[in-house]
């Protein structure tokens, strides 16, 4: 018997759903205002409105909704769907919200059918209060038979959401091929590839479905079969266009065998596709200023600062990308121009201050004014520094890239030393960041210094293996105590996402062997929260999180990994 058919459980949904936090997002206030009274029909009153976007993402950053509802076509050109795909992206709502769309247009299903990210229902103009209200309840008894599944992955315990995702399998048949994605992506997610890609198998057999196809892929990709992999992604860009991330990662993917102008034609397809997606526009400028299709790179950096005015996703890096890519084509008053506004825009930041001094440091080296524009770059030297003592303090990012522009200009007014010493640095602390090492092997290539960079770059790397390698063998002979001092040595050195990762599994190592250290245990969560910001989604802080998770329950401690 269908679940939903039970009378008790439906009363029981009935009330839950009374208690609810609700958000619509409609542009139009009286469409709110009839929403808002259709919820009062059927018992919501917590119901809170938004017209735009950028209210959205406001609230959502201030109150944790229990259901949104949005309607299709919103305020800035987005829709309900790629609003959904954002705030699910940058994890602005828990797995547990649920989110409807409401159209007036009937092919919608088909369409979200093959998105990346499915609403949880769709309505579709008019409807009643009852409709509304049978989708919700039906929305939620889903949320509730996964959302075992939900908490083990907020608290970071992904094995115990494995046996979650188990559980839904062999028990609720209705949902066994969500509970399936969740399994296969938690086990790429630990790095478990060869169990992630059976899991996707799987799927394929019984339902050829565009995620399972895309996790089937990546598993792929992370052995080594790029061309499997890369036949995969371009199937599915074939058959759901609308699942936007196959063109990102089938652009990782020709990035990977070298092939860097199919990667832009990929990236600006997706990119036209969901037009309003500033993070795509910016990986579009990205690779098109790799391949020095600079024209390209200024139009899709343009998009991103258009489209990011006055939003909270908006980054002193877009206003500094252009710049740099202005120069380089030579066109120094526009680059100028750029910068001004960056300033506006960002009065009294110190990291615009210092984007506009170097960018006009290279404008006036590109212009043949050496004199002047070293005086800049001694100004922006010292302004690093404060811009990095002010960072560390607070736990704040300090923008890679901005660095990176820095020591060019350095070598542009000759100042090799400190330019060395920057690249060193960012490089040590990014060296998994592939795009970022591309950008200092640019820069080492346009002041004519090649090999000098790969020997850098080629350093760096033996250091970082040397350094690491200290840690890891203390930790085999059983030096626990050795391990954890030599990876904070090694943190306190390089704060790159190896070593904040191994220095906080050498904790934890240790204190499962010791008992519990609150200071240690304070100095290891610093770690994951940082090795999180660098990438949230690496399989190396995700076993870091299990551990965390195991030792932390053993001593009867929280398990929340705060952000």
């Amino acid at each position: 018997m269908n679940p939903l058919d039970n009378e008790e459980m439906l009363l029981v949904l009935q009330q839950t759903l009374t208690k609810k936090r609700v958000l619509i997002v409609d542009r139009h206030s009286p469409a709110r205002d009839s929403m808002r009274l259709m919820l009062g029909a059927i018992g919501v009153t917590a119901v809170h409105g938004a017209g735009n976007s950028a209210e959205v993402i406001r609230q959502v950053k201030g109150n944790r909704f229990d259901i949104i509802l949005s309607d299709f076509v919103l305020d800035d050109g987005r829709d309900g769907q790629q609003l959904l795909e954002e705030l699910r992206h940058a994890h602005l709502i828990p797995l547990s919200t649920v989110y409807l769309i409401i159209t007036s247009e009937r092919g919608y299903s088909n369409v979200v059918s093959l998105a990346e990210l499915a609403p949880d229902d769709y309505l579709i103009k008019p409807f009643t209060a009852e409709q509304l209200q049978a989708r919700l309840i039906k929305a939620i008894y889903k949320k509730h038979v996964l959302r075992k599944i939900y908490e083990q992955i907020e608290h970071g315990a992904l094995q115990e959401a494995i046996a979650a995702c188990d559980r839904v399998i062999q028990q609720q048949p209705l949902y066994m091929y969500d509970a399936l994605r969740f399994k296969g992506e938690l086990l790429h997610s630990l790095g478990r590839t060869a169990e992630a890609e059976e899991v996707f198998r799987r799927v394929i057999e019984g339902r050829a479905v565009p995620w399972a196809k895309m996790g089937l892929a990546m598993a792929l990709r992370d052995r080594g079969a790029l061309d499997e992999a890369e036949q995969l992604a371009e199937q599915v860009t074939e058959e759901a266009p609308n699942f936007l991330s196959a063109y990102d990662f089938l652009a990782s993917v020709h990035e990977a065998k070298g092939k860097l102008q199919a990667a832009q034609q990929v990236l600006q397809r997706a990119a036209n596709a969901s037009p309003h997606n500033t993070v795509r526009q910016r990986l579009v400028g990205d690779v098109a200023a790799r391949n020095k299709d600079l024209l390209a790179a200024e139009k899709a950096y343009g998009k991103v600062i258009e489209r990011n005015k006055g939003s909270s996703l908006r980054n002193v890096d877009d206003f500094a990308n252009l710049s740099r890519v202005l120069v380089e084509r030579g066109d120094v008053a526009a680059s100028r121009k750029v910068a001004t506004e960056m300033k506006r825009e960002w009065r009294g930041d110190k990291q615009a201050e210092l984007a506009a001094l170097v960018t006009e440091s290279l404008c006036l080296s590109q212009e043949g004014s050496p004199e002047k524009a070293k005086q800049l770059v001694s100004q922006a030297l010292e302004l690093q520094q404060a811009i990095e003592g002010e960072a560390a303090a607070r736990g704040q990012h300090v923008s890679q890239r901005l660095a990176v522009d820095l020591a060019h200009a350095c070598y542009a007014t000759g100042k090799p030393e400190a330019a060395q010493k920057i690249m060193r640095q960012v490089a040590a602390e990014n060296h998994e960041d592939t795009h970022l090492i591309d950008h200092i092997t640019q820069v080492f290539q346009k002041t004519g210094q090649p090999d000098a960079g790969k020997a850098l770059l080629d350093q760096v790397g033996r250091e970082i293996i040397d350094l690491n390698n200290k840690g890891v063998l203390a930790a085999r002979a059983g030096d626990f105590e050795g391990a954890v001092q030599l990876l904070i040595q090694a943190v306190e050195q390089v704060p790159n996402l190896q070593f904040l990762v191994n220095a906080a599994k050498a904790i934890y190592t240790l204190m499962d062997k010791k008992g519990w250290d609150p200071v240690l245990a304070a100095k290891a969560q610093d770690y994951l929260q940082r090795a999180q910001r660098k990438d949230r989604k690496s399989p190396k802080l995700a076993s870091a999180r299990e551990l965390y998770v195991a030792v932390a329950k053993k001593y009867g401690m929280s398990t929340d990994l705060q952000e």
